[in-house]
């Protein structure tokens, strides 16, 4: 009999919104993030004429607003928004979803592009199995802004699934949740794919 897995996305999918964006804010400042931002404009402009990827702009931004910073200090933000997160952040009607999988015993897993610095304790709280999500790179105790294994979004999700289940996602059930074209990758894979509203 298969493995009986439920993977879901996290921004806007398990959260009501975009986390990430909102955590970059809170390590830099509302000022320092938007500096970034203007500096990384014709990417922005990229992105949307289809010229330059978003994981191209996502590791320019990271580096702008990351690089430097101390990996402990960052790690402690991302556990006090973790917090935020469980008390704010939540869909009511997903995180039922994730209920529904608990009792019947199916393995429970985040697959986001979003940080695991804080996923880790999202997952952790709500009683995920596992989380794949970007991780950050850190020499001596110090970010340097680069996405360790790089972005999980797109085909990258389903390859940091499998990973983490040990074998292809051919070989579980596989219900998949997510609620953008960067989840399509996973979505088509799963036995049973939703989306989420």
């Amino acid at each position: 009999m298969p493995r009986h897995v439920a993977a879901f996305d996290f921004d806007g999918t398990l959260s009501k919104r975009d986390c990430l964006v909102p955590f970059l804010v809170r390590v830099a400042g509302v000022w320092r993030f938007l500096a970034a931002m203007a500096a990384e404009l014709p990417r922005l402009l990229g992105v949307a004429t289809g010229r330059t990827s978003r994981d191209e702009l996502k590791a320019a931004v990271f580096a702008r607003v990351l690089r430097g910073r101390s990996a402990v200090d960052v790690e402690a933000m991302g556990a006090e928004f973790a917090t935020e997160i469980l008390q704010r952040r939540l869909r009511a009607d997903t995180v039922g979803r994730v209920e529904e999988h608990r009792r019947r015993g199916d393995e429970l897993v985040v697959v986001s592009a979003s940080l695991d610095v804080y996923l880790r304790h999202v997952g952790a709280a709500l009683g995920f199995d596992g989380v794949c999500a970007v991780e950050l790179e850190a020499r001596d105790g110090v970010l340097t802004g680069v996405m360790a294994g790089g972005n999980v979004r797109g085909p990258a999700k389903v390859a940091r699934l499998e990973e983490w289940l040990g074998e292809s996602v051919d070989a579980v059930e596989l219900w998949a949740y997510g609620d953008s074209a960067g989840d399509s990758d996973l979505l088509e894979a799963a036995s049973h794919a939703v989306w989420v509203r």
